[in-house]
This record gives C-alpha cells, sequence and structure tokens, in this order.
C-alpha cells in the first residue's frame, strides 16, 4: 500500500525505510484515559441522583407517615344544667270517647245519612234499618195483649159477680177464691204481655241507629242492602265514632322521670306536620304503679283542641317537665362505652387522652346529665374511635373550622421530579 493509500484512509505511516515515523502511543493512552474517566464520571453522576433521590423519597414517606400518625379530634366542654328542663316523649292522640257503633237488631239496612268526616250531634239519625221479623213480633205481642185483656175483663166480671152471690151466700168459699184466682192470674198475664210488647218495641227502636254523643264520624262499614246482624261478637260495626274536642294523650314515663309529674301540671304537645306550634295540655290521671314489662309509667293528658287542627291518632312529641339530677351536661355522642362502663375521652393541654370513667344521672336523648366524674373545664373528644386509649396523642382541631386534610404520599417518580427540582 502506497503512502498516497494511507493518506486517503487516514492511516498514520509506517515507519519504514524511507523515512516515514508513526505516531507517538502515549498519545493514544491517553485519550484513552479521558475516555474512560468520562465514563466514570457519567456513571458517578448517575449513581449520586438515584442516591438523592431515594433520600428524598424516604424523607418524604417518613413526613407523610407521620402526618397520618397524627389523630385530628374535636372537643366540647361540658355545660352547666339549667335549674328545671323538660323530657321531650312520644306519644299518642286519642279522642276523648271513642266508639264502635253496632246494630242491636237484626236487619237489611234501609238506608244511611251520615259519611265519614261528617260531624254529628248526640241523638242524631245515622241509618236506618229494615227489620220484618221485629215488626211481626211485635204485632203479634200486641194481640196477644188484646187477648189477655178481654180474658182478664171476664174475670173481672165473673169475680165481682161470685162476690155477691157469696154474700147472699148463694156460693161456697171454695168457688169464690177460684175465681179471684183466675182473675190475679189474668192480671199477672196482662202485665207479662205489656212486657213483651214494651221489648219488641224496645227492640224495634234500634232499627233507627242515633249518635250516641257528639263527635265526628270516622268509619262506615255498611252499605244500602247489607245484612245486619244484632250484637258486637262476629258482627261488623256500623259505624266509628271520636269526640275529638278534648283530645287525650297517653304517654309511657320512663321509671327515672316518674317522680317529676303530678296531676294539673301543664306540658307542651307539639306535632312535627305543625311546625312552629304548640299546644298546651293538663295532666289529669297517673298510673298508681310502674308497668313491669317495660318499667314505665303511664300518664294521661287531656288537649283542648276546640279548632280541631289535631287529629286522633296522629304521633306527637310531649313535653314533660322535669327536674335536674346532675350538675353537668354533654352530648350523648361523646359516650364510651367500655368494660370499666361509661367512660368519656378527655384530651389535657399537652394533647394527651385520658379516659375518665362517669355517672349518668339522666339520659335526655341527644345529651347526657352528668353526676360526677369530669370536671367543667374538661376537653371532651366527641365521636371518638373505638380504639382510643389511655396516652394516645391527638390533636385538637379549632372550632368551627374545616378537617385538616392529611398529605398524600407521593409515588417515586413524582419523588424525583421533586429531587430533580
Amino acid at each position: 500500500m502506497t503512502e498516497k493509500t494511507h493518506a486517503s484512509l487516514a492511516i498514520p505511516a509506517l515507519d519504514t525505510e524511507d523515512g516515514h515515523a508513526l505516531p507517538p502511543r502515549h498519545r493514544e493512552w491517553r485519550r484513552a484515559k479521558i475516555a474512560v474517566v468520562i465514563v466514570l464520571l457519567l456513571l458517578a453522576a448517575g449513581a449520586l441522583r438515584t442516591v438523592v433521590a431515594n433520600i428524598l423519597q424516604s424523607r418524604t414517606v417518613a413526613t407523610t407517615t407521620q402526618q397520618n400518625a397524627k389523630q385530628y379530634v374535636d372537643v366540647v366542654t361540658p355545660k352547666t344544667t339549667e335549674a328545671s328542663g323538660a323530657t321531650l316523649l312520644p306519644g299518642t292522640l286519642s279522642g276523648y270517647v271513642e266508639s264502635p257503633i253496632y246494630a242491636r237488631a237484626t236487619g237489611y239496612l234501609l238506608h244511611w245519612y251520615v259519611d265519614i268526616g261528617a260531624q254529628v250531634k248526640q241523638g242524631q239519625l245515622l241509618a236506618e234499618l229494615d227489620t220484618p221479623e221485629i215488626d211481626q213480633e211485635l204485632a203479634q205481642a200486641v194481640a196477644q195483649r188484646d187477648q189477655m185483656k178481654a180474658s182478664l175483663a171476664l174475670a173481672k166480671t165473673s169475680y165481682d159477680r161470685w162476690q155477691q152471690l157469696r154474700q147472699r151466700d148463694a156460693v161456697s168459699q171454695q168457688e169464690l177464691d177460684e175465681r179471684q184466682s183466675t182473675y190475679n192470674q189474668d192480671v199477672a198475664n196482662l202485665e207479662a204481655s205489656n212486657a213483651n210488647v214494651e221489648r219488641l218495641r224496645q227492640l224495634e227502636s234500634f232499627k233507627r241507629i242515633v249518635a250516641p254523643f257528639t263527635g265526628v264520624i270516622t268509619q262506615r262499614n255498611v252499605d244500602v242492602g247489607d245484612l245486619i246482624d244484632a250484637g258486637s261478637g262476629t258482627s261488623r260495626a256500623l259505624f266509628a265514632m271520636v269526640q275529638s274536642d278534648p283530645l287525650r294523650v297517653y304517654v309511657q314515663l320512663p321509671q327515672a322521670y316518674a317522680q317529676n309529674v303530678t296531676v294539673g301540671q301543664d306540658v307542651v304537645v307539639t306535632q312535627a306536620e305543625l311546625p312552629g306550634k304548640e299546644f298546651h295540655g293538663t295532666i289529669t290521671h297517673i298510673a298508681g304503679a310502674i308497668d313491669v314489662a317495660t318499667r314505665t309509667l303511664q300518664i294521661e293528658v287531656r288537649l283542648p283542641n276546640p279548632d280541631n287542627k289535631l287529629r286522633p291518632g296522629a304521633y306527637v312529641q310531649v313535653s314533660v317537665p322535669a327536674s335536674a339530677q346532675g350538675e353537668l351536661t354533654v352530648p350523648d355522642n361523646a359516650l364510651l362505652f367500655r368494660a370499666q362502663g361509661p367512660q368519656f375521652a378527655v384530651v389535657d393541654d399537652n394533647g394527651v387522652v385520658h379516659l375518665k370513667s362517669i355517672t349518668i344521672a339522666q339520659d335526655l336523648g341527644q345529651t347526657l346529665e352528668i353526676s360526677n366524674g369530669i370536671a367543667p373545664t374538661d376537653r371532651i373528644i366527641i365521636n371518638p374511635s373505638d380504639s382510643i386509649d389511655n396516652g394516645d396523642h391527638v390533636v385538637v382541631q379549632a372550632q368551627n373550622a374545616p378537617p385538616q386534610q392529611k398529605p398524600q404520599p407521593r409515588t417515586q417518580q413524582q419523588a424525583k421530579n421533586g429531587g430533580q427540582s
């Protein structure tokens, strides 16, 4: 290969006899070292970047874990119990008088004159029955009474005659006594016949169904042509009536409040369907004993209802006067049930939880009256978790502040990007 060929291929010429020299070896080695150093520096930079990213991610995970480990709680302080209050209890409205109306006579319904919702007066005609059998029995009884009257008249005439004959000694005393006995028997028969006629007339009067008291018709269970059976055993009621003014309210009072009520006390009755309206009633009767099955005391409240805004059968709430039995009041959602009994979780100034056993004086539904176990300055956790225990560290959230959001852990790629920034 000629020198010209070496030059065209950029190959250094060999050290030949005609004077061409090769490139020095130390220059090639220096180039190789520089290339190796550059590669090592690049590898070291990549390793350093990975180490830094891992350190940043570890710090982020540690911070997130520590933040998630904090318990954020809401607290309340006990309120002083008022000197007097009221206990809200469920009740049911009942008419002062409620009565189903049955037929006393058997027959067919001839006509009805009132329907549900009608206001009726005492003695007003509600319906009429057709009672042909009773009518025939009454006619027969009247005819038999007429026969008894005729027989009695004959016996009376015969007795008077025999008395005159006896005075003239024309008949014996035995015959006179027989005539007197016949007369007395006819008198008794006439009285029995009169009684039977009156019975049938009374029974016939029951074919007119009238209102037993002033009130409102709440049910009509029959129509024209229905066969009506007498009595209330297996037969159905023709009508149902309710006297809606005044009303009765029956309330089952828990045993704990039984000593707070007396006859004559005023109570307030409210109905959810009539918001903002209160109705005042009076306790008229108190049961003399506690019901063993429910441990409650039944009381009866008389409630005026002149405008008929309240309807019998409605569900109402009755505010019964009650006296305070505990010094402090706490919401019921702060209560913990443990083996040691009812407890509250109290937070001190350092954020450490202390469980305190308490004594409940009275359960008012949404609040509890506490007689001992806590102080008025205690900060009590509401809605505590079931796992909370003595010595736990918590963070008390500011009142009326939204709950603090817990930070979400970042992914490895986000951590790497953060390390780069």
